[in-house]
């Protein structure tokens, strides 16, 4: 298998037919991409090494799992790569019912090598986009796991528009600890101004 550099996308292909897989192997290696092959499902999860960035390539036809399977499978183990099915003319209902459950796109057999280069390029940005924005919400999340209860509440509203006697009046509290729980939070959030606090907050609410 070809080495990869670390956060260089790497494209897997997952297809039974070595003959294809040697073919999509020299046609993806062509734009300098970084490929890895493997003969079934199985094979990928049992080589896949979360966390790199990419897309993968598989059949929808295989012995053992099949490319919806294994589709299933990396949703199921919270593998983000964007799928892309390879089906042939008498797949494609299956491969549209594969794009419903989140594959990125389908090509059908026999397929244009710059058509599908093309789809594989546009699949790895998405990829790379998919992983920076959940790198994002990881990060925002954690600064979220800092706060009290008491200061998610402060938190809620500030974001839902309210003013510090708002919050007051809806928690019982005084405006000044409320001014408290305020300056907590933005310090937690590690938010500047309320601008952005209010943008770190959309981060969960974007993807």
């Amino acid at each position: 298998m070809a080495e990869t550099t670390e956060m260089e996308p790497t494209v897997h292909v997952v297809d039974d037919d070595e003959a294809v897989r040697d073919s999509l192997r020299w046609l993806i290696c062509s734009v300098n991409l970084n490929v890895e092959t493997y003969a079934s499902a199985a094979e990928f999860l049992d080589n896949y090494q979360d966390g790199g960035i990419g897309c993968l390539v598989t059949d929808v036809r295989m012995p053992g799992q099949s490319g919806m399977d294994l589709q299933k499978e990396m949703k199921a183990r919270a593998i983000r790569l964007p799928v892309i099915i390879i089906t042939g003319h008498g797949d494609v209902d299956m491969a549209v019912r594969a794009m419903k459950e989140g594959a990125f796109d389908f090509v059908e057999k026999p397929f244009n090598d710059q058509d599908i280069l093309d789809i594989i390029q546009k699949a790895v940005d998405r990829g790379a986009k998919d992983e920076k924005n959940h790198i994002r919400q990881v990060d925002v999340m954690k600064r979220l796991d800092r706060l009290t209860p008491r200061e998610r509440q402060v938190l809620g509203m500030i974001v839902a528009g309210e003013s510090n006697k708002g919050v007051a009046h809806h928690l019982g509290i005084s405006d000044k600890t409320v001014e408290a729980h305020r300056a907590k939070v933005m310090e937690k959030m590690e938010a500047r101004s309320l601008a952005e606090l209010m943008k770190t907050v959309m981060v969960l609410e974007a993807y």
